[in-house]
């Protein structure tokens, strides 16, 4: 008897979004309809995929393997339909990257990859922090996650890691006079934000200084506009060792501790498995070009 597609369609979104009901929602099908299809899959396969207790449910250990196999080759068959629906397009590898990571890591070096490859052609865009990433036209993808990001058709590896430490502009840490500095002498300074306080929470408490939840300082919406403000003085930031090598070992800003705080947020390196022959040996290359590059210093 052939698989029966459409159910295992149906078990697939019930067991990556967690509910029949969200499955449901997603398919634009009654949730009784969602656990008709999962009931004809587990009778074709002759085991149980879910654990009911009582009006919930449990994805049992080889629905979860079944569920991760069928994301990936739904993925791939959707991607195939869309290539074959699109007109012949340039074979151009798409890299979306996070603004720390642009601009401080990847423009720098890039020089390098088309030197190494100038036969591949690419084009580089924002991936903005905390929102989606449509990988029906990216191929390699640049974030920043507390772990590799799990979406159907995508590969996740881990690329750098995102221990800061606080920074600021040689004028300003002049002002201190010799080091070592306190982190009350950092604190009079003033502090620059991206986006929120929660990393300099942490770094001052460690530190064994008694702050309040609420620290004062001027906030930026992205690490760009954070750099910018701590480059030209404003006061001092908190951030990655990773992205800050260039600007430390050049002397335009100054590292004001030696004590780094890592709070559970890493830079990923993602790659879709769904392109065409080309595109994913193009992605391939660029993968171990990006993953070499690592142990390298900034040009």
């Amino acid at each position: 008897m052939a698989a029966p597609l459409n159910a295992l369609r149906a078990f697939e979104a019930a067991a990556r979004l967690g509910s029949f009901k969200a499955a449901a929602d997603a398919l634009f099908v009654t949730q009784s309809a969602i656990s008709h299809q999962i009931r004809h899959v587990e009778d074709w396969l002759g085991k149980p995929l879910f654990a009911r207790e009582g009006n919930r449910t449990r994805l049992l250990d080889e629905g979860a393997e079944l569920a991760r196999s069928l994301s990936i080759a739904l993925a791939e068959i959707e991607a195939a339909c869309r290539r074959a629906r699109a007109a012949p397009a340039a074979q151009t590898l798409v890299i979306a990257a996070i603004p720390s990571i642009a601009m401080c890591w990847l423009i720098p070096r890039l020089s390098r990859f088309r030197a190494a490859h100038p036969e591949i052609e690419f084009r580089v865009v924002y991936a903005m922090h905390g929102r989606d990433i449509d990988f029906d036209v990216v191929h390699m993808a640049f974030v920043f996650a507390t772990e590799a990001p799990r979406i159907p058709g995508v590969s996740g590896t881990y690329f750098l890691g995102g221990e800061s430490v606080p920074v600021c502009a040689p004028s300003l840490a002049q002002r201190l006079g010799s080091g070592p500095w306190t982190a009350a002498q950092i604190m009079a300074l003033g502090l620059l934000h991206d986006d929120e306080t929660a990393g300099w929470q942490i770094w001052l408490n460690e530190m064994g200084e008694d702050v309040a939840d609420a620290i004062h300082g001027a906030t930026f919406e992205d690490f760009n506009l954070l750099r910018a403000a701590a480059l030209s003085g404003q006061g001092v930031a908190l951030c990655p060792l990773a992205m800050m090598e260039a600007d430390l070992r050049s002397g335009s800003l100054v590292q004001l501790s030696g004590h780094i705080i890592g709070y559970g947020w890493d830079y990923y390196l993602l790659s879709t498995l769904t392109a065409g022959p080309v595109l994913a040996g193009h992605a391939q290359v660029f993968r171990d070009w990006a993953l070499a590059e690592r142990g390298r210093s900034c040009p």
